[in-house]
Protein backbone atom coordinates (compact mmCIF):
# COMPACT_ATOMS: atom_id res chain seq x y z
CA UNK A 1 0.00 0.00 0.00
CA UNK A 2 1.42 3.32 -1.04
CA UNK A 3 0.69 6.92 -0.12
CA UNK A 4 -1.47 7.28 -3.23
CA UNK A 5 -3.97 4.81 -1.79
CA UNK A 6 -4.99 7.31 0.89
CA UNK A 7 -7.34 10.21 0.31
CA UNK A 8 -6.57 13.46 2.08
CA UNK A 9 -9.79 14.95 3.41
CA UNK A 10 -10.13 17.86 5.82
CA UNK A 11 -11.91 16.99 9.03
CA UNK A 12 -12.15 17.73 12.73
CA UNK A 13 -14.06 14.70 14.06
CA UNK A 14 -11.74 12.02 15.45
CA UNK A 15 -14.66 9.68 16.17
CA UNK A 16 -15.90 9.41 12.60
CA UNK A 17 -12.91 7.51 11.21
CA UNK A 18 -10.87 6.20 14.15
CA UNK A 19 -8.53 4.22 11.86
CA UNK A 20 -7.55 7.35 9.97
CA UNK A 21 -5.07 10.02 10.93
CA UNK A 22 -6.90 13.29 11.46
CA UNK A 23 -4.94 16.52 11.18
CA UNK A 24 -6.41 19.28 13.30
CA UNK A 25 -5.60 22.89 12.59
CA UNK A 26 -4.66 25.21 15.42
CA UNK A 27 -7.96 27.11 15.36
CA UNK A 28 -10.07 23.95 15.61
CA UNK A 29 -10.51 21.33 18.31
CA UNK A 30 -11.30 17.66 17.66
CA UNK A 31 -14.64 16.34 18.83
CA UNK A 32 -13.90 13.58 21.35
CA UNK A 33 -15.77 11.98 24.20
CA UNK A 34 -14.89 13.42 27.58
CA UNK A 35 -15.68 11.46 30.73
CA UNK A 36 -14.80 13.20 33.96
CA UNK A 37 -14.96 10.93 36.99
CA UNK A 38 -15.59 12.61 40.36
CA UNK A 39 -12.27 13.16 42.07
CA UNK A 40 -10.50 15.35 44.60
CA UNK A 41 -6.83 16.17 45.02
CA UNK A 42 -4.97 14.39 47.79
CA UNK A 43 -3.45 17.67 48.96
CA UNK A 44 -5.16 19.65 50.32
CA UNK A 45 -8.69 18.27 49.90
CA UNK A 46 -8.28 14.67 51.11
CA UNK A 47 -5.70 15.54 53.77
CA UNK A 48 -7.91 18.27 55.23
CA UNK A 49 -10.86 15.87 55.47
CA UNK A 50 -8.73 13.21 57.13
CA UNK A 51 -7.32 15.67 59.67
CA UNK A 52 -10.82 16.93 60.51
CA UNK A 53 -12.02 13.33 60.94
CA UNK A 54 -9.10 12.46 63.24
CA UNK A 55 -9.68 15.57 65.37
CA UNK A 56 -13.43 14.88 65.61
CA UNK A 57 -12.83 11.23 66.60
CA UNK A 58 -10.24 12.28 69.20
CA UNK A 59 -12.62 14.84 70.74
CA UNK A 60 -15.37 12.22 70.85
CA UNK A 61 -13.11 9.74 72.68
CA UNK A 62 -12.01 12.43 75.15
CA UNK A 63 -15.64 13.36 75.92
CA UNK A 64 -16.63 9.71 76.36
CA UNK A 65 -13.68 9.09 78.72
CA UNK A 66 -14.63 12.16 80.79
CA UNK A 67 -18.35 11.40 81.05
CA UNK A 68 -18.24 7.60 81.46
CA UNK A 69 -16.08 5.33 83.59
CA UNK A 70 -14.43 2.33 82.00
CA UNK A 71 -16.11 -0.98 82.99
CA UNK A 72 -13.17 -2.20 85.08
CA UNK A 73 -13.37 -5.29 87.25
CA UNK A 74 -11.91 -5.77 90.71
CA UNK A 75 -8.16 -5.85 91.30
CA UNK A 76 -6.40 -8.92 89.98
CA UNK A 77 -6.05 -11.74 92.50
CA UNK A 78 -3.24 -14.23 91.76
CA UNK A 79 -5.02 -16.79 93.94
CA UNK A 80 -8.20 -16.72 91.86
CA UNK A 81 -8.37 -16.98 88.09
CA UNK A 82 -11.61 -15.66 86.61
CA UNK A 83 -13.70 -18.12 84.61
CA UNK A 84 -13.81 -17.39 81.78
CA UNK A 85 -10.63 -15.36 81.38
CA UNK A 86 -11.58 -12.97 78.59
CA UNK A 87 -9.26 -10.80 76.56
CA UNK A 88 -10.07 -7.11 75.91
CA UNK A 89 -13.16 -6.74 73.75
CA UNK A 90 -11.16 -5.89 70.62
CA UNK A 91 -9.41 -9.29 70.87
CA UNK A 92 -12.49 -11.33 71.73
CA UNK A 93 -13.23 -11.98 68.06
CA UNK A 94 -9.89 -13.78 67.80
CA UNK A 95 -10.49 -15.53 71.13
CA UNK A 96 -13.87 -16.72 69.85
CA UNK A 97 -12.10 -18.06 66.76
CA UNK A 98 -9.84 -20.05 69.11
CA UNK A 99 -12.96 -21.89 70.26
CA UNK A 100 -13.36 -23.43 66.80
CA UNK A 101 -9.75 -23.99 65.70
CA UNK A 102 -6.53 -25.03 67.47
CA UNK A 103 -4.19 -22.18 68.49
CA UNK A 104 -1.81 -23.02 65.66
CA UNK A 105 -4.52 -22.42 63.05
CA UNK A 106 -6.45 -19.49 64.52
CA UNK A 107 -3.46 -17.74 66.09
CA UNK A 108 -0.66 -18.42 63.61
CA UNK A 109 -1.78 -19.84 60.26
CA UNK A 110 -4.87 -17.70 59.60
CA UNK A 111 -3.20 -14.38 60.58
CA UNK A 112 -0.11 -15.47 58.65
CA UNK A 113 -2.18 -16.12 55.54
CA UNK A 114 -3.77 -12.67 55.81
CA UNK A 115 -0.43 -10.92 56.29
CA UNK A 116 1.18 -12.99 53.52
CA UNK A 117 -1.65 -12.09 51.14
CA UNK A 118 -1.19 -8.39 51.89
CA UNK A 119 2.51 -8.74 51.07
CA UNK A 120 2.16 -10.91 47.95
CA UNK A 121 -0.94 -9.48 46.27
CA UNK A 122 0.72 -6.20 45.12
CA UNK A 123 3.23 -8.24 43.08
CA UNK A 124 0.48 -9.81 40.97
CA UNK A 125 -1.66 -8.19 38.31
CA UNK A 126 -4.75 -8.22 40.49
CA UNK A 127 -7.05 -5.24 40.34
CA UNK A 128 -10.34 -5.29 42.22
CA UNK A 129 -12.00 -2.56 40.19
CA UNK A 130 -14.63 -0.52 41.96
CA UNK A 131 -17.07 -0.99 39.12
CA UNK A 132 -20.61 -2.28 39.64
CA UNK A 133 -20.55 -6.04 40.06
CA UNK A 134 -23.32 -6.65 37.50
CA UNK A 135 -21.92 -4.46 34.74
CA UNK A 136 -21.52 -7.43 32.40
CA UNK A 137 -21.31 -11.24 32.38
CA UNK A 138 -24.49 -11.93 34.38
CA UNK A 139 -24.65 -15.73 33.94
CA UNK A 140 -20.93 -16.26 34.51
CA UNK A 141 -20.90 -14.10 37.63
CA UNK A 142 -23.97 -15.82 39.05
CA UNK A 143 -22.29 -19.21 38.69
CA UNK A 144 -18.97 -17.95 40.09
CA UNK A 145 -20.54 -16.32 43.15
CA UNK A 146 -22.74 -19.35 43.87
CA UNK A 147 -19.83 -21.79 43.61
CA UNK A 148 -17.53 -19.61 45.73
CA UNK A 149 -20.20 -19.12 48.41
CA UNK A 150 -20.96 -22.84 48.63
CA UNK A 151 -17.30 -23.88 48.71
CA UNK A 152 -16.37 -21.38 51.42
CA UNK A 153 -19.39 -22.39 53.51
CA UNK A 154 -18.56 -26.10 53.16
CA UNK A 155 -14.95 -25.42 54.15
CA UNK A 156 -15.95 -23.65 57.37
CA UNK A 157 -18.51 -26.37 58.08
CA UNK A 158 -16.12 -29.34 57.87
CA UNK A 159 -12.78 -27.77 58.83
CA UNK A 160 -13.52 -27.57 62.57
CA UNK A 161 -14.97 -29.96 65.18
CA UNK A 162 -18.01 -27.67 65.35
CA UNK A 163 -19.46 -25.83 62.33
CA UNK A 164 -18.25 -22.23 62.38
CA UNK A 165 -21.68 -20.64 62.01
CA UNK A 166 -20.46 -17.11 62.86
CA UNK A 167 -18.55 -17.25 59.57
CA UNK A 168 -20.88 -19.50 57.56
CA UNK A 169 -23.85 -17.24 58.26
CA UNK A 170 -22.26 -13.99 56.96
CA UNK A 171 -20.89 -15.91 53.96
CA UNK A 172 -24.34 -17.15 52.93
CA UNK A 173 -25.90 -13.76 53.73
CA UNK A 174 -23.44 -11.70 51.66
CA UNK A 175 -23.41 -14.26 48.85
CA UNK A 176 -27.21 -14.17 48.68
CA UNK A 177 -27.32 -10.38 48.59
CA UNK A 178 -24.67 -10.34 45.87
CA UNK A 179 -26.72 -12.72 43.68
CA UNK A 180 -30.12 -11.07 44.21
CA UNK A 181 -29.75 -8.38 41.50
CA UNK A 182 -28.65 -11.01 38.99
CA UNK A 183 -31.65 -13.22 39.82
CA UNK A 184 -34.57 -10.83 40.28
CA UNK A 185 -33.30 -7.91 38.18
CA UNK A 186 -32.67 -4.29 39.05
CA UNK A 187 -36.12 -2.76 38.60
CA UNK A 188 -36.54 -1.80 42.25
CA UNK A 189 -34.45 0.90 43.86
CA UNK A 190 -33.05 -1.50 46.47
CA UNK A 191 -31.93 -4.06 43.88
CA UNK A 192 -30.40 -1.30 41.79
CA UNK A 193 -28.41 -0.17 44.82
CA UNK A 194 -27.19 -3.72 45.42
CA UNK A 195 -26.27 -4.11 41.75
CA UNK A 196 -24.13 -0.97 41.80
CA UNK A 197 -21.95 -2.20 44.68
CA UNK A 198 -18.45 -3.36 43.77
CA UNK A 199 -16.75 -6.65 44.59
CA UNK A 200 -14.47 -4.83 47.05
CA UNK A 201 -17.58 -3.54 48.87
CA UNK A 202 -18.98 -7.05 49.35
CA UNK A 203 -15.63 -8.50 50.50
CA UNK A 204 -15.24 -5.80 53.15
CA UNK A 205 -18.89 -6.17 54.19
CA UNK A 206 -18.37 -9.90 54.74
CA UNK A 207 -15.23 -9.25 56.80
CA UNK A 208 -16.93 -6.55 58.89
CA UNK A 209 -20.05 -8.62 59.65
CA UNK A 210 -17.94 -11.67 60.58
CA UNK A 211 -15.69 -9.65 62.89
CA UNK A 212 -18.66 -8.01 64.64
CA UNK A 213 -20.49 -11.32 65.15
CA UNK A 214 -17.40 -13.07 66.58
CA UNK A 215 -16.76 -10.13 68.93
CA UNK A 216 -20.37 -9.90 70.14
CA UNK A 217 -20.49 -13.65 70.84
CA UNK A 218 -17.22 -13.49 72.74
CA UNK A 219 -18.32 -10.49 74.83
CA UNK A 220 -21.91 -11.39 75.70
CA UNK A 221 -22.54 -15.08 74.99
CA UNK A 222 -19.57 -16.91 76.52
CA UNK A 223 -19.66 -18.00 80.15
CA UNK A 224 -17.61 -20.29 82.41
CA UNK A 225 -15.55 -22.76 80.45
CA UNK A 226 -16.27 -20.68 77.34
CA UNK A 227 -19.65 -22.36 77.06
CA UNK A 228 -22.45 -20.64 75.17
CA UNK A 229 -24.80 -18.80 77.49
CA UNK A 230 -27.46 -16.11 77.50
CA UNK A 231 -26.36 -12.85 79.18
CA UNK A 232 -29.86 -11.82 80.28
CA UNK A 233 -30.31 -15.17 82.02
CA UNK A 234 -26.86 -15.87 83.53
CA UNK A 235 -25.55 -12.30 83.83
CA UNK A 236 -22.20 -13.11 82.22
CA UNK A 237 -21.30 -9.60 81.16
Amino acid sequence: MSASDFEIVAGDDARKDPVRVVLVQEDERPVVDLHEDPMVMTVPHLMVREVITIIAASLFLVLVSILFDAPLEELADPQRTPNPAKAPWYFLGLQELLHYYPPLISGVILPGVVIGALVVVPYFEINLKREPLWTHGRERKLLSIAVATVLVSIFFYVSAPHPVWPIIGPTLFCGGLMMLPGIVGTESRLMDWFARRSLAFWIFTWFLITAVILTVIGVYFRGPGWEFTLPWRDGVY
